[in-house]
């Protein structure tokens, strides 16, 4: 395999290629720009709060300010949005330290964890795993495009055997939203 600048190319292990030249052929998540701004603002706004407060009780000094960036700096880190993107065969999750990624052609599962932080979780045969917000998904369907594609084709290998209800409810959820969309924008019910 030829790697020129055009077309870069990433082994990801046992002959599976994953594309990365075109940035054209790279979804990313709409939103995580703007979640990453908010993240930003609100432990900037903690730290300007409690720095404000500790100043006009006459307590502010070097330690207590260092505490409180500190404490600032936490709640940043809490906060900032993963960055999922995705592109001809391969999915990844960026989280501020480290990031992840799967073959979509090679998922051998979807599982999807319910709750208060639901999750779906996504296992290839290379034995990479990822995790990310389903809501993420619905809300930018063309990297739900990217892992049904991929999904699709890991089936046809033989390779997925759970979790294509999965993917198929969610689909399914984003197509409901999306005829939804056009019936109250169009005024019909």
């Amino acid at each position: 395999m030829g790697h020129d600048r055009t077309t870069r190319g990433r082994v990801l292990g046992r002959g599976v290629e994953a594309w990365e030249g075109a940035a054209e052929d790279t979804v990313s998540d709409r939103r995580w720009a703007g979640d990453v701004r908010a993240a930003a603002f609100c432990s900037l706004a903690l730290f300007l709060l409690v720095t404000l407060v500790d100043l006009a009780n006459g307590t502010l000094d070097a330690v207590r300010a260092g505490l409180w960036a500190t404490l600032s700096a936490l709640l940043y880190v809490i906060l900032h949005p993963v960055r999922v993107t995705a592109g001809p065969g391969w999915l990844a999750v960026r989280g501020l330290l480290r990031g992840r990624h799967v073959c979509t052609g090679l998922l051998t599962a979807v599982r999807h964890e319910p709750g208060v932080a639901a999750r779906l979780i996504l296992s290839d045969s290379l034995g990479n795993r990822v995790q990310l917000d389903p809501k993420v998904l619905a809300e930018n369907p063309l990297l739900l495009h990217r892992l049904d594609a991929g999904a699709r084709d890991a089936k046809q290998r033989g390779l997925l055997r759970t979790g294509t209800e999965v993917l198929g409810g969610l689909s399914a959820r984003l197509d409901a939203e999306g005829a939804r969309g056009v019936f109250e924008a169009s005024d019909l019910r």
